[in-house]
């Protein structure tokens, strides 16, 4: 850890971000863009979809390629600041 960081996380590392919004195609675009915007190096299939049994919700699981803390504190601020998005862990 430097400079006081108390992450316990090593950089460059892969990350899962698990977000949670209501099934609409705003909601999808949206947190692409923004992931996008952060991981601008997003590899093929590191998005996956999945609905909930009603069809009511939709969550995204992102692995990313982080290389370090602010990049995933900017993602994470970005991402629970939108309307669109109910949840993200």
């Amino acid at each position: 850890m430097q400079g006081g960081n108390s992450t316990p996380l090593s950089f460059p590392c892969e990350f899962i971000f698990k977000i949670i919004g209501e099934s609409k195609v705003e909601f999808e675009g949206e947190v692409v863009a923004i992931i996008r915007k952060h991981f601008p190096l997003l590899g093929e299939g590191a998005i996956r979809f999945n609905s909930s049994k009603n069809a009511k919700y939709l969550s995204l699981t992102v692995t990313v390629q982080a290389s370090s803390q602010e990049q995933l504190d900017a993602a994470y601020q970005d991402l629970s600041h939108n309307p669109l998005v109910l949840f993200v862990l």
